[in-house]
């Protein structure tokens, strides 16, 4: 009886007995090793992942070319695309050309005018963008070298008066206003616009050419068209002997000016 109770003993204290025991004592859990190969993992994750974006990036291209294939471009709609782009261009071109239709179709007519391109104008700086307009449309005339009469209607009350009779006097009337060849043309916009597209040269061809240079400056007014009247040097009066009265000098303008003899003759 004590070597029964000594062998239970011992078996039950006998830790060699139970650390050395096989596995068929003790079940192995399933997932013992699989958590212990870290190194495995942890090269077995990028390869998934960078498996999976390819996947994913597949899967998006073959949707967008699904599309392009179930969505060929037709016959039609290459030939109305076409069109489409040949009206849009047909229709820039007429815009860039409606400003020669006034021209030939106008009614406006400046007599006595029909050697030469009239502008009304003015050398006021009180509105700059009217100063501006008309200070462009003369440079680019001037460089065609072709005999300009310039009419400064603040210089000269009477081309004032003179524009509005021509085109209307219940008509609005911006400055400058260009005349070639008696014919009425148009302001700033149409002839800058006609310069751009190569009009304006085509109109002015014809005309006689200046001597001088296009930049060159009268030596009598210095440009300005005007100087001080001879008769009552820019007082716009003078003395009559016979009646011994002063009167209004009938030579010049409410400004004492007149028309310089030497650029504008």
């Amino acid at each position: 009886m004590f070597g029964s109770d000594d062998q239970k003993s011992s078996s039950i204290y006998n830790r060699s007995y139970t650390i050395n025991s096989t596995s068929s004592d003790f079940p192995v859990k399933p997932y013992a090793y699989s958590s212990i190969q870290r190194t495995a993992s942890v090269k077995k994750v990028p390869d998934s992942s960078f498996d999976s974006i390819k996947g994913k990036v597949r899967s998006i291209c073959n949707i967008f070319e699904s599309r392009r294939a179930s969505n060929p471009p037709s016959d039609d709609s290459r030939s109305q695309t076409k069109l489409k782009s040949e009206k849009s261009f047909s229709s820039s071109d007429s815009k860039l050309s409606t400003p020669s239709s006034p021209y030939e179709s106008t009614p406006i007519r400046l007599p006595g005018t029909e050697d030469r391109v009239v502008v009304y104008f003015t050398s006021l700086r009180g509105i700059r963008r009217t100063y501006e307009d008309c200070y462009a449309v003369r440079m680019i005339l001037k460089f065609f070298r072709v005999h300009i009469d310039e009419r400064d209607i603040s210089m000269d009350s009477l081309y004032r008066k003179e524009l509005l009779s021509v085109l209307g006097e219940k008509q609005t009337v911006s400055l400058p206003q260009v005349f070639i060849k008696g014919k009425y043309i148009g302001g700033a916009d149409v002839i800058k616009q006609l310069h751009e597209i190569g009009q304006l040269a085509k109109l002015l061809k014809g005309l006689p050419v200046r001597a001088i240079g296009p930049w060159q400056v009268c030596d009598a007014c210095g440009d300005v068209r005007f100087i001080p009247c001879d008769n009552c040097s820019g007082s716009k009066k003078f003395y009559d002997e016979d009646e011994d009265q002063l009167k209004r000098c009938p030579d010049c303008n409410e400004n004492g000016l007149i028309r310089c003899p030497t650029c504008c003759s």
